[in-house]
């Protein structure tokens, strides 16, 4: 019974530590276009987000492997996130938007991700099923997307203000209730986790998924802004919103039933191949509303590849690091390609047009696609040899 009050306090806090990263992935490139911003300025505050998220999500989850505590962790940065959004929509200038930013995403960025680690480690714990937990946090990036783009549509893009803070707040109130895992006493030192970083199985894992996941987190930061050039309105982007992670929600809530009926790369590299296809369908469509069926695809692409993905790094960490080897691949999925995507992005749409930029993200899933195949048989063999070696 303690065990399910736990899960339920667990999901409660995903669904709207979720909501709070949806208000500012789905709306804030909107709300910076309404201030004067050009299409390059945009791009550079989308990436000061991720760029800030490489350093402060590995420090985070260093503290809370060191300290082993997920909890405490979520309840301070909970605390800054509340602190640096008031402050950042305050700001009118693009130098005032560069730095809030970097500091509210130094907070933020850990929210999301540590509550993803916690999710496994109590699914372990319970001998559950981590995508129904982790569900919950889809659920929430869907609603509060869609109810987000009714309210700006109302009101106005210079209200986001008023949604942000509250489901941050409501965040910090669950994370007072949320319960830590108990883990190895196995002591963490700087040296092992940065000795976990250059795991070469590891490392190369996440150099060939960077490929996909640099067109996923470019499709995060545009379009909003591709719905909008398109003729949709801010309604429709959480409309796209809402069936896209919907569609998350329920891969993720019957993952029990497909995840392992094959290898983890064997569903990563069929989710690489749909990314490709969608995204080459999204540059060649003309009318907003076709986003809406295109989203659909975001379940089977993005669920699928990070469900997999996040548990075969499971296995290639011990379980004394677990938060940090996450946060690691956490940091790549969503750090390292937010940078590149929104840069890359942000130059291509003011060069050549978002109609090019998603042709482009088309042929790079595709890449990485190829790379996981190659990954993937390299690897099996490896395994192969390992095992007749020990017999």
């Amino acid at each position: 019974m303690g065990n399910n009050r736990s899960a339920f306090r667990l999901m409660a806090y995903l669904y709207f530590a979720y909501s709070t990263m949806t208000i500012i992935i789905s709306y804030m490139p909107v709300y910076f276009q309404h201030h004067g911003l050009s299409g390059i300025e945009v791009g550079w505050l989308l990436a000061v987000g991720p760029f800030a998220s490489i350093f402060a999500q590995p420090f985070w989850a260093y503290m809370s492997d060191k300290y082993k505590t997920i909890k405490r962790v979520l309840v301070v940065t909970l605390i800054g996130v509340l602190a640096a959004a008031v402050a950042l929509f305050q700001m009118n200038s693009f130098i005032g938007f560069m730095i809030m930013m970097f500091v509210l995403f130094s907070f933020m960025s850990p929210i999301t991700a540590l509550g993803d680690s916690l999710a496994q480690k109590t699914a372990q714990q319970m001998q559950g099923n981590f995508g129904r937990i982790r569900m919950w946090g889809s659920l929430g990036f869907a609603i509060t997307s869609l109810l987000t783009g009714y309210f700006l549509a109302f009101f106005g893009i210079e209200y986001l203000w008023i949604p942000f803070l509250c489901v941050a707040f409501v965040a910090l109130i669950m994370a007072l209730t949320v319960s830590d895992v108990k883990s190895t006493a196995k002591p963490v030192t700087l040296l092992s986790a940065v000795k976990l970083g250059i795991h070469p199985k590891l490392l190369l894992f996440l150099l060939i998924i960077l490929f996909v996941s640099i067109t996923h987190r470019t499709n995060d930061s545009f379009l909003g802004i591709y719905i909008v050039e398109l003729g949709g309105s801010e309604s429709l982007i959480g409309l796209a919103w809402f069936i896209g992670v919907t569609s998350e929600a329920l891969v993720l809530a019957t993952s029990a039933y497909w995840f392992r009926r094959f290898h983890p790369l064997t569903f990563i590299l069929v989710a690489g191949l749909i990314y490709s296809s969608r995204w080459f369908l999204m540059g060649m469509i003309h009318d907003p509303t076709f986003t809406l069926v295109l989203q659909v695809l975001h379940g089977v692409s993005f669920g699928v590849f990070y469900i997999c993905a996040f548990q075969f790094v499971s296995k290639l960490i011990p379980d004394h690091l677990q938060a940090t080897g996450h946060i690691l691949f956490i940091t790549t999925f969503f750090g390292l390609s937010g940078i590149i995507g929104s840069l890359g992005g942000g130059w291509v749409i003011e060069e050549m047009g978002v109609t090019t930029l998603y042709l482009i993200l088309a042929g790079f899933a595709l890449v990485g696609s190829i790379g996981i195949l190659i990954y993937k048989v390299v690897s099996t063999r490896m395994d192969g040899k390992k095992l007749v070696q020990n017999q």
